[in-house]
């Protein structure tokens, strides 16, 4: 995808605003089901931090509750895409100055990050982790 500001020529400001959050609002959900919510967070605590703290916190919980519902399939893909770029589209014009923070997660690419694991043995006690891990862990004896 051609970065947006290279259509800026062709659209008018608020069809700008638009296209900025309807595809940022894509990677949102991309980010949530590809399981990097992690990086999701980064990403809207950096777009958020132009309105108020409580805006902000919101946000981070949107996501939070977001992806659970995606999981749980309380939710479908196509209603959370639509409620995250009517909520980043308000955003963005009460807070124009959070265009580029929005416009990088909406051309930033979201890839599939996966763990293929072809055969697998646990012997003892302990945890088994296959993937990433974040976080902290202790063990007792």
């Amino acid at each position: 995808m051609k970065p947006i500001h290279h259509v800026t020529g062709l659209l008018m400001l608020e069809d700008i605003a638009i296209v900025i959050s309807t595809e940022a609002a894509g990677n949102i959900v991309a980010y949530m089901l590809n399981g990097r919510v992690d990086a999701l967070r980064a990403q809207i605590g950096k777009i958020f931090r132009h309105g108020t703290e409580e805006e902000r916190a919101a946000a981070l919980r949107s996501v939070e509750d977001d992806t659970a519902a995606l999981i749980q399939r309380k939710t479908s893909e196509t209603e959370l895409t639509q409620q995250w770029g009517n909520s980043l589209l308000s955003y963005l014009t009460a807070h124009p100055e959070a265009r580029e923070d929005i416009e990088s997660l909406a051309c930033s690419p979201v890839t599939n990050k996966t763990t293929n694991i072809g055969s697998m043995n646990h012997y003892g006690s302990g945890p088994q982790i296959a993937g990433d891990y974040h976080g902290s862990m202790t063990f007792n004896r």
